[in-house]
């Protein structure tokens, strides 16, 4: 019961942080990939185009107050960061 109501009360502040924690996600998300990319060494080519792009979409998107494509576009391109660090993904560039 009290993981419920623990979850519950979680819920309720982030709902209440969001616009906040939105910014800061997208912010984070950027921070994360420009971090990423200094530090991958050798990376395909492909996957530094496909990243700068999409990088340079997010930038666009939190400049014109659109925090939630922002944080969609950087959401999946520190995922696919994440797998092609680990080495489980090709380095096709579709990030």
């Amino acid at each position: 019961m009290k993981g419920t109501a623990l979850s519950a009360l979680f819920a309720a502040a982030t709902l209440l942080a969001s616009p906040v924690f939105a910014e800061d996600l997208c912010a984070i998300n950027l921070q994360k990939i420009n971090d990423s990319m200094a530090t991958a060494g050798a990376t395909s080519e492909g996957l530094d185009k496909a990243v700068t792009e999409r990088v340079d979409e997010a930038k666009q998107a939190q400049a014109s107050g659109n925090t939630k494509k922002c944080i969609e576009i950087t959401s999946k391109v520190v995922e696919r960061l994440n797998k092609t660090d680990k080495g489980s993904g090709s380095s096709s560039g579709g990030a």
